[in-house]
């Protein structure tokens, strides 16, 4: 039987179907009012991880988290990520792992979540031009500082992943990977060997129609939605996948999470592993 919990770094409980929040508008309004409402119904439906980021918004995600659920319940994971700033006169987003930069980013998120640790930070990109060794060192020397509980890394290959690992230890990572998405099949291999929580972002997109009306027509044959079966795989695929679909609306969220419960038969998982990728 699929387990529905995992322990990050091997400590931190949280259920393993999570929440992504970057999807809730975060404008007031009455959009916001629904993005409030949204977040606060994954909490009254046991989710416990909520995945968030300084790039949402340029902290606003984490804002409305914030306003939405603080005080936060026992148990309830908010995680965030840091190293994307604007810079240059045209203010665009860019990776930026300079450690002055990452430093003051988690005591901005601190402040904004109205927390005195960040129990799971995540570096949003590796930034090329900043050693990594740098960028790390910083987020150790947080955690040394009781500002960050564990290190996560996100969009990272194997390889990296296997460098960071020399530096710090590594509780996370997210990586783009649905069902029809399987290009960081390697690096889920290594978190799978290590214990390490892999967090799908987009882990329901729809390719190609040929696989596309596959997913359908197992869907049909289970009574549920598509969306519900491409979370089952995940679920089922490795039991340090967590995933976190995100979603504005209260209806998607309950049949997002409706997913967990979803029991596919070996002969469905088999004819959903042999699904190709989209070209």
């Amino acid at each position: 039987m699929t387990s529905t919990a995992f322990r990050i770094g091997g400590d931190l409980k949280v259920r393993r179907l999570g929440f992504g929040a970057m999807h809730l508008p975060t404008e007031p309004g009455r959009a916001r009012e629904t993005s409030l409402a949204v977040a606060r119904r994954a909490v009254e439906l046991g989710v416990t991880l909520i995945d968030t980021a300084y790039l949402y918004g340029g902290g606003a995600n984490e804002e409305l988290l914030t306003e939405a659920l603080h005080p936060y319940p026992d148990g309830l994971l908010i995680t965030t990520k840091v190293g994307v700033a604007r810079s240059g006169p045209s203010s665009e987003w860019k990776l930026d792992g300079r450690p002055a930069v990452l430093r003051d980013q988690v005591e901005q998120a601190l402040r904004r979540l109205r927390v005195e640790r960040i129990e799971l930070l995540q570096l949003h990109r590796i930034d090329p031009q900043t050693p990594l060794a740098d960028q790390l060192g910083t987020l150790r020397d947080l955690q040394t500082e009781g500002k960050v509980g564990r290190i996560g890394l996100s969009e990272v290959t194997a390889a990296e992943l296997d460098q960071a690992r020399e530096i710090v230890d590594v509780a996370s990572v997210q990586n783009r990977y649905n069902l029809l998405d399987r290009e960081h099949e390697p690096v889920l291999a290594a978190c799978e060997e290590a214990g390490i929580a892999f967090l799908p972002w987009r882990p329901v997109a729809w390719g190609e129609s040929g696989a596309s009306t596959e997913v359908a027509v197992v869907a049909a044959e289970l009574d549920a939605t598509p969306t519900q079966v491409a979370l089952a795989w995940l679920l089922g695929h490795s039991p340090v996948i967590l995933p976190i679909p995100g979603t504005a609306r209260i209806d998607h969220l309950e049949e997002n999470l409706a997913g967990e419960d979803l029991r596919l038969t070996q002969a469905h998982r088999d004819r959903l592993d042999r699904l190709p990728e989209p070209a």
